[in-house]
């Protein structure tokens, strides 16, 4: 969903570069004199304070009135946890190219910012994921992610089985290699691997996806956004792990339960003026190549 509101008016940036990359370096560096030589106050995260020699330059995320992430569509989502409860615009430049995330590539970076420093530009609306782990009683875990939860076996575990219900109804029991639960924005990503579909970012639901099913009856499920989703892990002698984003990681025992809800807040990201959604998903799935 588009937020038709007034863009916000750019006074001060926050600048999010790829971990421990050295190719990004002068790609912040530009991006940073870009916004210096336009007046606006410029912040770095603390790694990338670091990594630009910018230690005194660390930026509070609900300051900022931008937030430019250099790299790819892993470092956004790294930004966007981050960022979690202070819901920024959010830019990504795409160090290599296009990513389904960050749209905008590196031979055209300058003047889409120079565009969204002058107010140019609008903003979609992604919704989020929040995930915790419940270990009888106890919560072992929660995070707000923009893409996925999942819940898969080890390289050498046998098929596992994930009892699932929907707002308190049983649904099935999937026995497989494991399950995703992603928003619309993460379905371009392990859930079209999985054979799920591909759902506009800025809608407004929640995807279920068996990985591999035993049985080929289990098909993947869009439920409403609202839906609470609690998947039980039913086997005890296998290792399963939950993964969020692809990027944090927590082992499982027999009978936790992960439940799955949609985020609080929103991920505000800038919409490409250059180029529609689905110009994106042509390019990237190379559709219509021969």
């Amino acid at each position: 969903m588009t937020d038709r509101r007034k863009p916000r008016r750019i006074r001060k940036v926050l600048i999010v570069g790829k971990r421990g990359s050295a190719a990004a370096r002068p790609a912040l560096a530009r991006v940073a004199r870009l916004a210096e030589s336009r007046g606006l106050a410029v912040f770095f995260d603390p790694e990338t304070a670091r990594a630009l020699g910018r230690g005194a330059r660390r930026g509070d995320p609900a300051a900022a009135d931008l937030v430019v992430v250099v790299g790819g569509d892993g470092t956004l989502l790294s930004a966007a946890r981050w960022l979690a409860g202070h819901p920024r615009p959010i830019l990504g430049i795409n160090l290599g190219g296009l990513g389904f995330m960050t749209e905008t590539g590196p031979e055209e970076a300058e003047a889409v910012l120079l565009d969204v420093f002058a107010g140019r530009y609008s903003v979609g609306r992604r919704m989020t994921l929040d995930a915790t782990l419940m270990r009888g009683r106890r919560s072992v875990a929660r995070l707000v992610v923009l893409n996925d939860a999942v819940i898969a076996k080890s390289a050498l575990a046998r098929m596992i089985d994930l009892q699932v219900s929907i707002d308190g109804d049983e649904v099935t029991t999937y026995r497989g290699d494991g399950l995703i639960v992603s928003t619309p924005t993460g379905s371009t990503a392990y859930s079209l691997s999985a054979g799920g579909p591909i759902i506009h970012p800025e809608m407004t639901a929640l995807l279920i996806a068996p990985i591999c099913p035993h049985t080929l009856t289990m098909r993947p499920l869009v439920v409403p956004a609202g839906a609470r989703i609690e998947v039980t892990l039913a086997t005890r002698d296998s290792e399963v792990y939950l993964t969020l984003d692809g990027q944090v990681g927590h082992p499982l025992r027999g009978g936790d339960r992960v439940l799955v809800r949609r985020g609080a807040e929103p991920v505000l990201m800038v919409r490409s003026r250059r180029r529609s959604h689905y110009e994106v998903l042509r390019r990237k799935l190379r559709w219509g190549e021969r």
